[in-house]
């Protein structure tokens, strides 16, 4: 069966596609470069493709600067150093507004054109709850979004959303790539990583990352423009 992976070029997304193989997919990659500040995970999901060896990877242009309201499209300032609990306090300056229901509507596109059953994500809640849209409520809701208003669904096919890491920790879902042999060294999580594409270290995603792999037990194989 075919499989549409939403891909940024992260941990969890990469995580993701290798699991939609390991279940038997062919995995077709949609990364979207919606004028990001971390740009450099447009790459990184590139190099990941091919790594993985997929069936295909489309890379769309859909510039969400002019929309701006967040601080990964917009002249803001990325969070840095915040601890576990000022980062669970309320949704945090990095929410793009819709963004997953905007890449979702894309990647559910992708599927019907593909006759793709499957549209797997890398969302996750138990590390990082701040955004409303990786809640398992909202993935159900989209569900039934693609069986109303698509031309697949209407005629019975069911686009299935699959979010394997939804309910795992960072270790665990980084103890799942090691033990299913994803190029992690490949990966970004950076939200504003250095014109070398070292990551800051210090960023909600860069601590949380950080703290995955102590957790894990194991060694962080990427670069940190702080050390």
């Amino acid at each position: 069966m075919k499989a549409v992976v939403l891909a940024s070029g992260g941990l969890d997304s990469t995580v993701a596609a290798a699991v939609a193989k390991q279940d038997g997919c062919l995995v077709y990659l949609l990364t979207i470069s919606y004028g990001q500040r971390h740009r450099v995970e447009v790459e990184r999901a590139r190099q990941v493709g091919l790594a993985l060896g997929v069936a295909g990877h489309l890379i769309l242009d859909l510039d969400l600067r002019p929309i701006g309201g967040s601080a990964l499209t917009a002249d803001q300032p990325v969070p840095k150093d915040r601890s576990a609990a000022e980062r669970r306090q309320g949704i945090p300056s990095t929410y793009v507004p819709a963004r997953n229901t905007i890449f979702l509507s894309l990647a559910l596109a992708h599927a019907e054109t593909l006759e793709a059953s499957r549209i797997y994500l890398g969302v996750n809640v138990l590390d990082y709850s701040g955004y409303p849209d990786c809640r398992p409520e909202y993935l159900k809701a989209f569900e039934q979004v693609a069986r109303l208003g698509t031309k697949a669904g209407v005629e019975g096919t069911v686009i299935e959303i699959r979010a394997p890491l939804l309910m795992m920790t960072k270790a665990e879902i980084i103890k799942l790539g090691l033990s299913l042999g994803v190029p992690l060294h490949l990966t970004s999580s950076c939200y504003d990583p250095a014109a070398d594409g070292a990551a800051c270290g210090r960023c909600d995603s860069c601590r949380i990352r950080r703290e995955g792999f102590r957790a894990a037990g194991a060694v962080d194989p990427i670069a940190y423009a702080d050390g």
